[in-house]
């Protein structure tokens, strides 16, 4: 099996060891090597997608990206039904998206908050 290498931030490294304490993992490589395999059931089930959809995408990011999220939101405004903007601490908001429209642009709007760097969470529920 390949060696690959990481760098993760302090905070990351001590949350993946408690993580791995806690589902018993044997190590960090076992636990790392389970999230990308999740990462890429996921994706699949994203990518697999197809009609029309009823969905929710979750996104938390800093607060800092506000206006960056409003901007990216105009661009799908034909599919977003409601958007809820939260303040989920002192510098951290949610955004809600309750999405009606052609899975190609939902997964196109998904995609485009996977892809930035700023979001800390992006998450796609479908019904």
């Amino acid at each position: 099996m390949p060696i690959i290498s990481i760098s993760l931030n302090e905070n990351i490294i001590q949350e993946l060891d408690k993580l791995q304490k806690f589902l018993g993992f044997s190590g960090r490589s076992e636990i790392v090597r389970a999230s990308v395999r999740n990462l890429l059931l996921e994706e699949k089930r994203i990518e697999e997608l197809n009609g029309v959809l009823h969905s929710v995408l979750l996104v938390i990011h800093d607060e800092k990206s506000d206006q960056e999220i409003s901007e990216m939101r105009h661009d799908y405004d034909k599919i977003i039904n409601t958007h809820i903007h939260n303040k989920i601490d002192k510098d951290r908001c949610l955004e809600i998206f309750v999405l009606y429209g052609d899975s190609k642009d939902i997964k196109n709007m998904t995609k485009k908050f996977q892809g930035n760097r700023k979001m800390d969470q992006v998450r796609l529920i479908v019904t």
